[in-house]
């Protein structure tokens, strides 16, 4: 179930870290979101905390000064498996639900109370607190699985109409969230180069020779990645009522993906290189607790669709299962950053719009037995809306079809109107030196905004 808003989430609460109650930031007290990083650009050892305001909080410092020992009596497991020297993100991700709050409380109460130790301590702030310009934010860890889905029925709505404007939607496709087992080695934090991938692309007529080369059909896809906390036994499928006690949060993800390799390789089994040679994820997991405030009711599904099986379906997953994201999308070529003209924003949507939760995901993911660990990956699938500018890739947004427009207007082939950027130059798929920008945060009257920070990655040319 998801989690209860507590006195963390109060507005009026502030922290010492000025940067902290900028109303612009994306980290604010009532967020506190975990991150891995270096501490300082030549410093090779990993720790990790929370970010706050243009600050990172190495809990493992803190804990080392003795400012988290009140966690021990708070909570019914022993906590130090997570900050022992040597602890990591690994770690914190098998903390259970009731340590996960008690560690956010703990850390809320050390950011706001002014008069304490680390608010009073220039040495113990110099310790346990740096500017996140002087450390390297990180992955958040080693990934040992990444499943990515395909939840969003505006997204496959759209891409079905391209190819299948009288059955754009597969028979399947109401009733199970569709995923594909993704490759996590290529799993990359944000800022990595993505380099331009080279496969085999469609004969230019139906029984001729592949091609081989650099992909021309080169796309981002804009996606949150779910971060798996407590695993489940293999052959132990995990209830919809208590999918996300195993969430520890989510962060931005860029799914990128070659179209012309996929179109090649897809049937019969599916994305394999076209999808392979790179994927991007925000350093910040902001807490299923610190998004309680953000939670809307799951996808209306109306007459036109069915309900899910009952083992995917809950009250409480009607009514809470969602989670109002605004998320963006910017583009900046190499001749605007030479130009300096600042990145365009080209699409917007909102996460509430998928068609399945993120306990529906998990929940299925396992029904089969299947075990999860801890640091698994799962990718919520490009989040598209209903509108244009909410498309969440540039196959749909450069695509002139709008199959949700009365009546439809559907437009299969290759009609396609590019994107114009400041400079003049066109787009309708990536060129090199372009880079992708991906933004998200959370509204909602009544509470502090919060948000997931960047992800970031820039095209570069193929290997000759």
């Amino acid at each position: 179930m998801p989690y209860e808003i507590d006195e963390t989430h109060d507005p009026s609460l502030e922290s010492w870290v000025e940067s902290a109650n900028d109303p612009e930031t994306d980290f604010p007290i009532q967020n506190l979101p975990f991150v891995a990083f270096h501490p300082g650009d030549n410093d090779p050892d990993e720790t990790f905390g929370v970010r706050i305001g243009d600050s990172l909080l190495d809990l493992q410092e803190c804990y080392a000064a003795g400012l988290l020992d009140d966690l021990k009596k708070q909570t019914a497991h022993p906590i130090n498996f997570v900050f022992r020297p040597g602890g990591d993100m690994a770690a914190l991700c098998e903390a259970s639900r009731d340590e996960l709050t008690a560690i956010r409380r703990a850390v809320s109460a050390l950011l706001a109370d002014r008069a304490g130790e680390l608010g009073t301590s220039d040495e113990l702030r110099a310790r346990c607190l740096m500017p996140v310009q002087s450390s390297t934010p990180l992955r958040y860890t080693e990934i040992g699985d990444y499943t990515d889905f395909y939840a969003s029925i505006h997204h496959a709505t759209n891409v079905g109409s391209m190819f299948r404007p009288d059955n754009p939607l597969l028979p399947n496709y109401p009733w199970i969230p569709v995923g594909y087992h993704g490759r996590a080695s290529s799993v990359v934090p944000s800022g990595t180069a993505i380099r331009r991938p080279v496969g085999q692309q469609a004969p230019a007529e139906d029984g001729g020779t592949p091609s081989f080369g650099p992909s021309k059909l080169l796309d981002y896809e804009l996606e949150m990645g779910i971060v798996i906390g407590r695993g489940n036994e293999l052959g132990e499928p995990i209830s919809i009522d208590n999918a996300e006690d195993h969430i520890l949060g989510m962060c931005l993800l860029n799914d990128w993906s070659a179209r012309d390799l996929q179109k090649w390789e897809y049937v019969p089994l599916g994305p394999f290189l076209a999808k392979s040679f790179a994927s991007t994820v925000s350093p910040y997991i902001v807490t299923m607790e610190a998004l309680a405030p953000f939670r809307v009711p799951a996808y209306e599904r109306g007459d036109n669709l069915p309900q899910p099986l009952p083992h995917l379906d809950s009250d409480h997953n009607r009514a809470h299962g969602a989670v109002d994201v605004t998320l963006e999308v910017y583009l900046s070529s190499q001749r605007m950053r030479d130009e300096k003209i600042e990145p365009m924003r080209i699409s917007t949507g909102s996460y509430r719009h998928m068609l399945w939760t993120p306990a529906q995901m998990v929940t299925h993911h396992t029904s089969n037995g299947c075990n999860l660990q801890p640091g698994d990956l799962l990718g919520s699938g490009t989040v598209s809306g209903p509108k244009r500018e909410n498309r969440g890739c540039l196959l749909e947004l450069t695509w002139d079809g709008d199959p949700w427009a009365e009546p439809p207007v559907m437009k299969p082939g290759t009609e396609r109107t590019p994107i114009v950027l400041p400079t003049g130059e066109e787009r309708k798929f990536l060129a090199d030196g372009d880079e992708v920008i991906l933004k998200g945060f959370c509204e909602r009257e009544g509470y502090r905004r919060i948000g997931f920070g960047e992800c970031r990655g820039i095209i570069t040319p193929a290997r000759a």
